[in-house]
């Protein structure tokens, strides 16, 4: 069954044994925990299935004529991983152009294009090549010789589960897996994490559970992505032998 924020904190509470408002707003001698359950289940569910729904397509952005630093817009999410950068190009009369972009590391573009007066390049062209600087910057190169529009497509972190945001991918279709994973950070929780070593058999029971149910979503999420058996979306079947 789906699950929503209230659902989510009323099932932790369940399985704990630790009431809905204590998990959320904490009492006298510790803060709610329902925040840090939250981050736990769905980074780790996010980071492990790698799924389609993070993927996020962004073409505001517009690097600047000799500049070979460009700001990454932010609009939908901060950018975690490209997946690829295209530059757009768009010759008079003529339908846009996307050019892919390499992916190098930072010392390459210096040393092919080190000429620099200033903060604007002397050699300028058609972009590339480009490097990640930091989390929302990148460097391109050659430096580009006029405005181009960017396509950059890559992977965000969702606005997690909360009372503001009572539903996500996650808590509507993998809630089972959401659950377990909240759980294995509860446990620890209730074991004052060190202690887990001489009582383990809760978190891990819950670890195990976890386990179970990531090897078949994982199935699931390669099949999204068209990355099943003979690159399609299909089950992954066990090879028949021809018949004789």
């Amino acid at each position: 069954m789906a699950l929503t924020y209230n659902s989510f904190v009323s099932e932790i509470a369940t399985l704990t044994v630790i009431s809905s408002t204590v998990l959320v707003n904490g009492d006298n001698n510790f803060a709610g925990i329902m925040p840090g359950i939250i981050d736990y289940a769905e980074g780790r569910l996010y980071r492990e299935l790698d799924l389609p729904v993070v993927s996020v397509i962004d073409t505001t952005t517009t690097c600047t004529s000799g500049n070979r630093a460009v700001s990454l817009s932010t609009d939908q999410g901060e950018i975690l991983v490209i997946t690829s950068l295209n530059l757009l190009t768009m010759p008079a009369s003529a339908p846009t152009v996307r050019l892919p972009l390499l992916p190098v590391a930072q010392a390459v573009l210096d040393n092919v294009y080190p000429s620099q007066v200033g903060s604007a390049a002397t050699v300028v062209g058609t972009p590339t090549y480009f490097s990640r600087l930091g989390n929302t910057e990148l460097l391109l190169g050659p430096a580009p010789d006029q405005p181009y529009p960017l396509e950059v497509i890559g992977t965000i972190r969702p606005s997690p589960l909360s009372g503001s945001n009572s539903s996500t991918w996650l808590s509507q279709n993998v809630p089972e897996l959401l659950v377990a994973a909240g759980m294995i950070f509860a446990s620890g929780h209730m074991r004052d994490f060190g202690s887990q070593s001489d009582n383990p058999q809760m978190a891990q029971s819950w670890e195990n559970q976890y386990q179970a149910l990531m090897k078949t979503m994982n199935v699931d999420a390669d099949r999204m992505k068209f990355y099943s058996q003979g690159w399609t979306s299909q089950q992954p079947q066990q090879l028949t032998p021809p018949r004789a």
